[in-house]
């Protein structure tokens, strides 16, 4: 009898539960009835604190459409892993003990960055480990792209098309901030589908003085709204030339509720013009998933299923030129995926007329 187990871990998204029916339809069809599933509640919470669920085929029936997720998550920071809890408890001792309680010869953790790093963690100490990769932001290195990454585009880029309509009827400056604290890749996709003018990320730190001049461009030319994508992890050339210790102070004093609010008051202080910001927040995360997300979640908790059955363990499940393949988790833990400011689709963005602040 094969006993794995599964935990969805950090920040929700629309495909975990396409992904956690995936894993289940191709465990089930490899194993027929010598596998058993154990659900854990909450994240690594419910294997710290033995709060788990022995699953049926039925409670994976009817999910493929179904956004969030039936086993609930939460955040354990992985810099706080190795820290006992409010009662001395060591997690990571915790994790272990209930891993091997179970008989557990598997857990699959469905989770981003901090998630995969725990995963590696517990892969090191000696637990059979098999990560899949989710995260709204795309950020996690060895994949070409994420379950929930496109579903989240897909909303981000229909509130842009909504305020499109607004923008140009009124002749307002619109700021939409997108999610992304550390990465660009939704801001900037979302705004090249939604015909966004500008478009800001964390990796290319902007300068207002640019984004005010390709607004006057834009008013000159006959354009009389602009359409601002920002992601909320945007930071100006002068935060971004910081050290740690001064930016810290920097934010610790801020008076914006986020970064779009603080470019919105500038543009006004340097245009004299009305600025809307629209902040659709976790909406980004919810609904259902779109068809990529369902098919890519399918593809890779099938292909998890698949490695468990050939004890492909320590790895993460990934897709790379759109090929399933897996990646060492010990390669996937804390890096972190970029958008390269001199990248193809930058380039190609700026053919488009878009600007990023910085020209």
């Amino acid at each position: 009898m094969k006993r794995i187990g599964l935990l969805t871990s950090g920040g929700d998204c629309q495909a975990l539960n396409a992904t956690l029916r995936g894993v289940a339809k191709g465990l089930y069809n490899l194993y027929g009835n010598e596998v058993e599933l154990y659900g854990f509640i909450d994240g690594y919470k419910g294997l710290v604190y033995e709060d788990y669920k022995k699953m049926t085929p039925l409670d994976f029936t009817g999910l493929l459409t179904v956004g969030g997720t039936i086993l609930g998550s939460s955040r354990m920071p992985f810099k706080k892993i190795r820290e006992p809890d409010e009662n001395g408890l060591d997690k990571v001792e915790a994790m272990k003990y209930t891993y091997r309680r179970l008989r557990l010869d598997c857990l699959v953790v469905l989770g981003g960055n901090g998630s995969q790093k725990t995963a590696n963690l517990l892969s090191e100490e000696g637990l059979n480990v098999i990560g899949l990769p989710k995260t709204i932001d795309n950020d996690l290195w060895g994949t070409d792209t994420t379950f929930g990454f496109q579903s989240a585009i897909t909303l981000a880029t229909d509130v842009i098309d909504c305020i499109h309509t607004t923008a140009s009827s009124h002749n307002r400056i619109f700021i939409v901030e997108i999610m992304g604290h550390k990465t660009g890749w939704l801001t900037l996709n979302a705004g090249i589908a939604g015909g966004a003018d500008i478009i800001l990320i964390p990796e290319i730190p902007y300068d207002i003085d640019c984004i005010v001049e390709k607004i006057k461009r834009r008013a000159a030319a006959g354009n009389g709204f602009t359409i601002i994508a920002v992601a909320e992890g945007a930071v100006s050339k002068k935060v971004a030339k910081m050290e740690k210790a001064e930016r810290k102070q920097h934010f610790a004093e801020y008076k914006y509720p986020s970064v779009s609010y603080e470019i919105a008051d500038k543009i006004t202080e340097k245009t004299g013009k009305e600025v809307r910001v629209t902040v659709p927040g976790h909406m980004q995360r919810g609904g259902v998933p779109c068809a990529y997300d369902r098919v890519l979640s399918s593809r890779l908790g099938a292909a998890a299923a698949q490695m468990i059955y050939h004890e492909e363990y320590g790895v993460m499940v990934a897709i790379q030129e759109h090929v399933i393949t897996s990646v060492p988790l010990s390669e996937v833990a804390g890096k972190l995926k970029l958008v390269d400011p001199e990248s193809d689709i930058i380039a190609e963005a700026r053919l488009l007329g878009i600007s990023f602040g910085n020209d």
